[in-house]
C-alpha cells in the first residue's frame, strides 16, 4: 500500500511539472528570460544608441481621455501639427490628442467598419488600418477635417489568414525607407513590409514588394500578441507592443530584439499594469506614448540622455 500511495503521489508531482513545464512554455516565459538575459549582455553597445526601453520611466501614468467613451486603439505622432492621433472603432472616428493627454478634436469616419491602427505619411496623408476587413486606406487629415469618408479612396487589401477579429492590429510608415511595416494581431503573429507604395501612388512604377518581417536568429516572436508597432527613424528600430504580455519588445535593422519594457506594476515607476495596451507612439524628444483601452493615455521619458536624442531632427520620428 505504501509504496502504491508513493508510486501515485510520484505520478502526480510529474504530471503537475509536466503541466507547468507546457504552461510555461505556452506563455512564452522561456523565451522571455532569454531576451532579458540578452539584452543586460548588450546594455554597453545599446543603452546609448538604441531606444533603449529600461531607461525609460513613466511620467503621466493612466490618464483618462475625456471625450473618448471607448475603444481607443493604435497611435501616431504627427509632426506637422505636434500631435498625436489615435483612431476609435466603435463608432469609428480619428480623435486628435495633445501630447499631454488632452482631447483636441474628434472627427466621425464612414465607410470603415473597424479602425484598429493609424499612421502618418507626409504633409496631411494619413494610413488606417481595418482589422477585419484587412484593409489599408490612404486619407487625408488636415487641421479643418471634420468628417473622413473612406469610400472612393485609396487601398490595398491583404487577407491572409483570415480569423475575423485577430487581423491588421497596427501600422508604421516607415519615411526613411519608404515602406509601410503592419502587424496581425495572431493567428498567427506576423509582421509586413510593404514597398512601393509611393510609386504605385505617383503613376511613376508598379514595383509592388510585400514580405513578412521575420526575427532575426529566432523561429518566430515570443509574444503572445501584437496590438500595435511604431518604427522609431533616428535609430531604425522598431518597437512591437503586446496587449497580452502587457510588454513592449525593441528590435534592430537586423530584426535582433535589442530591449524590453514590461508594462507591469512596479516596472518602470508604474503604479499598476497598463490594462489592454493597444497603441504606441514616439514624439519628437524621444518620449514614449501608449494607448491603452477603453481611454487611458500614458507617457513615458527617457531619464538620461542618448546620441540619436541629441542629433534627430525634430520631424524624424515614426508612429503607430
Amino acid at each position: 500500500m505504501h509504496n502504491r500511495r508513493r508510486l501515485l503521489w510520484g505520478t502526480l508531482l510529474l504530471g503537475a511539472m509536466l503541466a507547468g513545464a507546457v504552461l510555461a512554455w505556452r506563455s512564452s516565459w522561456p523565451a522571455l528570460a532569454y531576451h532579458w538575459m540578452k539584452m543586460w549582455q548588450g546594455e554597453q553597445r545599446w543603452s546609448d544608441t538604441a531606444v533603449w526601453l529600461p531607461a525609460y520611466r513613466v511620467a503621466l501614468e493612466a490618464q483618462p481621455l475625456d471625450g473618448v467613451v471607448d475603444n481607443a486603439s493604435g497611435l501616431t505622432y504627427c509632426p506637422l501639427s505636434d500631435t498625436l492621433y489615435t483612431v476609435i472603432n466603435k463608432p469609428a472616428g480619428v480623435a486628435e490628442i495633445s501630447r499631454d493627454g488632452r482631447l483636441i478634436r474628434h472627427i466621425p469616419i464612414s465607410g470603415m467598419s473597424d479602425p484598429e491602427g493609424i499612421s502618418h505619411v507626409r504633409d496631411d496623408l494619413f494610413v488606417l488600418v481595418d482589422e477585419r476587413e484587412q484593409q489599408m486606406v490612404l486619407v487625408k487629415i488636415g487641421p479643418r477635417t471634420t468628417r473622413i469618408d473612406t469610400r472612393g479612396l485609396p487601398r490595398l487589401g491583404l487577407r491572409v489568414d483570415l480569423s475575423g477579429n485577430l487581423g491588421f492590429e497596427g501600422v508604421s510608415w516607415d519615411h526613411e525607407r519608404r515602406r509601410l511595416l503592419v502587424v496581425k494581431e495572431k493567428s498567427p503573429l506576423r509582421v509586413f513590409e510593404i514597398t512601393g507604395l509611393p510609386e504605385v501612388l505617383s503613376g511613376a512604377a508598379f514595383d509592388l514588394q510585400i514580405r513578412e518581417w521575420k526575427q532575426s536568429g529566432a523561429p518566430g516572436l515570443f509574444m503572445r500578441d501584437l496590438s500595435s508597432l511604431t518604427l522609431h527613424e533616428p535609430t531604425g528600430h522598431m518597437l512591437l507592443l503586446s496587449d497580452e504580455s502587457r510588454l513592449v519588445v525593441e528590435y534592430d535593422a537586423d530584426g535582433e530584439a535589442v530591449s524590453l519594457m514590461p508594462l507591469w506594476r512596479g516596472w518602470h515607476g508604474l503604479k499598476r499594469d497598463v490594462p489592454q495596451a493597444e497603441g504606441i507612439a514616439v514624439g519628437p524628444d524621444g518620449s514614449l506614448y501608449l494607448i491603452s483601452e477603453p481611454n487611458l493615455f500614458y507617457r513615458f521619458e527617457r531619464t538620461r540622455p542618448a546620441s540619436w536624442r541629441r542629433t534627430a531632427a525634430p520631424s524624424a520620428t515614426g508612429g503607430q
